[in-house]
């Protein structure tokens, strides 16, 4: 357990009730918080400890216990003295109950670290217990990031912690598009907000439910469509409502939909005509492979978007990923030269006689292949 509890401030019974040469069941008995004769504060320091022991069924029940310790004992022991060590592991298992955590984020000894565990799982109402406490948002930047990545914090709240961290010049390196969110905050200076949902937040979920019954398979299926008459992409009709909430977003909104959403919501908005909404999207840590490819050779995105694409070594990694970067020709040509040399023959000689393509990409295509003593 990190921070140790210290035994020695712990009473005699309680140590004896910790030591493993103890009678088996009065041990199982301290699993449980029944522990006699000792305080509800050392009675759930004992359970904490016991989850951490050798002996794994005396484990799995000292586990069991905290996740649903008797309330009496519960509020006895977090009104009183607790090692940090002990509310670390109590914090994140009740991250979904306001009532307790209010209590547990108030507690002095609470570790900084548990209160960044307790964020990424935080239901909406403890994700508001935690951005309350703007000193300790500041001074510990990692709350910010999971409360921000958490779909629960509402986008009001969001907002308002990330407009926190760009005024006090703090980096937040674990929100993949920071930067482009960042700016939209300085362009959208927000107003004060009030302790109920706004239209923001209400519209916020309601894309969320939306995004949800619009599922896609991003190897199959795209969110566009090829226009037959004016040749040009269109919107599919099953997309078509989720594309008209998401249109109805702020740019904040929008950048941060892109990093939480789903792939039906990233390939729409990797899209977007704010060039910080389309680079949060491909930015999004739950953006899969199949839809690289796809963004990849599409020629409605931006050369930013291809941008961030042709320097993610682990998706240039894809070779179709790199053949279609060279064939974009909104790829910078700069990424797409490089290229080049990782294509096949057949690749290489059917880009040389592209007309789809800058007229450097195909000489480059024809150098290749000249370096390789084949005919074009």
């Amino acid at each position: 357990m990190q921070p140790p509890v210290d035994l020695g401030k712990l009473s005699a019974p309680a140590r004896k009730l910790l030591d493993p040469a103890s009678a088996g069941p009065m041990r199982q008995l301290a699993a449980r918080a029944l522990a006699p004769g000792v305080r509800p504060g050392e009675a759930v320091t004992i359970v904490a400890l016991l989850s951490e022991s050798t002996d794994a069924a005396l484990s799995a029940l000292a586990k069991t216990t905290l996740e649903r310790l008797p309330p009496p004992i519960l509020h006895g022991a977090l009104a009183g003295d607790l090692p940090p060590g002990v509310l670390g592991l109590l914090a994140p298992r009740y991250a979904h109950d306001a009532a307790i955590m209010e209590k547990v984020l108030a507690h002095p000894a609470m570790p900084a670290a548990a209160v960044v565990d307790v964020a990424a799982a935080a239901s909406e109402a403890v994700a508001e217990l935690v951005a309350i406490n703007e000193e300790r948002l500041l001074a510990h930047p990692a709350i910010i990031e999971k409360l921000y990545m958490n779909k629960a914090t509402r986008m009001s709240t969001a907002d308002r912690i990330l407009e926190l961290a760009v005024r006090g010049g703090i980096e937040l390196p674990g929100i993949p598009a920071y930067r482009e969110a960042a700016t939209a905050i300085g362009m959208e200076l927000i107003s004060e907000r009030s302790k109920e949902r706004t239209p923001d937040d209400v519209l916020f979920q309601e894309t969320e439910i939306a995004a949800q019954q619009t599922e896609i398979d991003a190897a199959r299926e795209d969110t566009h469509r090829l226009d037959d008459e004016t040749g040009t992409e269109v919107v599919a009709e099953k997309f078509l409502p989720l594309h008209a909430r998401l249109g109805s977003m702020t740019v904040s909104q929008k950048i941060r939909v892109a990093m939480l959403g789903n792939a039906a919501e990233r390939l729409l908005l990797v899209r977007d005509s704010n060039r910080l909404v389309a680079a949060a999207a491909v930015k999004s840590p739950m953006i899969q492979e199949s839809e690289i490819v796809r963004i990849s050779a599409s020629r409605n995105v931006t050369e930013d978007v291809l941008r961030v694409i042709a320097l993610d070594r682990e998706w240039t990694r894809s070779h179709q990923v790199k053949v279609n970067l060279v064939s974009n020709p909104r790829t910078p040509f700069a990424f797409a030269a490089k290229l080049v040399m990782h294509l096949r023959e057949h690749e290489l000689k059917a880009l040389a006689r592209s007309k789809n393509v800058a007229g450097a990409v195909v000489q480059a295509a024809k150098h290749q292949l000249s370096r390789k003593n084949i005919k074009d």
